[in-house]
């Protein structure tokens, strides 16, 4: 009489949180860089099946959309909403914020990129801002044009800084990203490009605490001239 064989192992089976499918992209994230970020590299995180991820989300796109909002809901938004400090200070304070939180994880800078930011934390954010903006005078247009003017200035530039990290480590300190910029730039021949020589000291700064407040406040002068047209 033959036995009877025994079925195939299969995967463990438990029910999952949404949370921790985000929170494991996460750390997926950190660890192995944006592109680990996928249904099954998740679902193998958890030691799960992939149909276990597909109960919250349809599809890649939606995890990173999760992701996203889960960074964009740990920023402050009570510095916004502080009528008794300055509103460039205010700011300034969401921008250096944004900047910390995002550099932390330098591939999440690439999904908070790659679709719309149109979830309730990150329009929450969006409403925050439009109120600092209109608290200084600015009408509904031109407070949406300087919304949009500074989330440009801010990604943009967090942006660029993440694409020279070497990524998943979070960000090394900046007077060490400044020296590795520096010594870059020397090997740049300077009778070629005299004037990129000549800036050499101050481009390799491009990525210090200094620049990043500097390109912010010439955006925000020139919200509080006021330009037409």
């Amino acid at each position: 009489m033959t036995q009877d064989t025994p079925p195939a192992k299969r995967g463990r089976k438990r029910a999952v949180r949404e949370e921790e499918v985000v929170a494991a992209a996460i750390r997926l994230l950190g660890t192995r860089g944006a592109d680990a970020v996928s249904i099954r590299g998740i679902a193998a995180e958890l030691g799960l099946a992939p149909n276990a991820v597909y109960t919250y989300f349809p599809d890649r796109a939606a995890v990173v959309r999760a992701v996203v909002e889960h960074l964009l809901g740990q920023t402050d938004l009570t510095a916004l909403a502080s009528p008794d400090t300055p509103w460039r200070d205010r700011i300034h304070a969401l921008a250096a914020d944004l900047r910390h939180r995002l550099l932390a994880h330098p591939g999440a800078v690439h999904l908070l990129l790659s679709g719309p930011m149109d979830g309730p934390n990150a329009l929450a954010l969006g409403e925050a801002l439009l109120t600092v903006l209109a608290d200084t005078g600015l009408d509904p247009t031109e407070a949406a044009r300087a919304s949009y003017l500074l989330i440009v200035q801010v990604l943009g530039a967090i942006a660029l800084e993440a694409a020279e990290l070497p990524s998943p480590a979070p960000a090394p300190p900046i007077a060490e990203r400044v020296a590795l910029r520096r010594e870059q730039l020397r090997s740049i021949p300077a009778d070629h490009y005299p004037r990129t020589a000549q800036a050499a000291d101050t481009i390799a700064r491009f990525v210090s605490d200094e620049q990043y407040a500097w390109g912010l406040d010439r955006a925000l002068d020139g919200i509080a001239g006021r330009p037409t047209g």
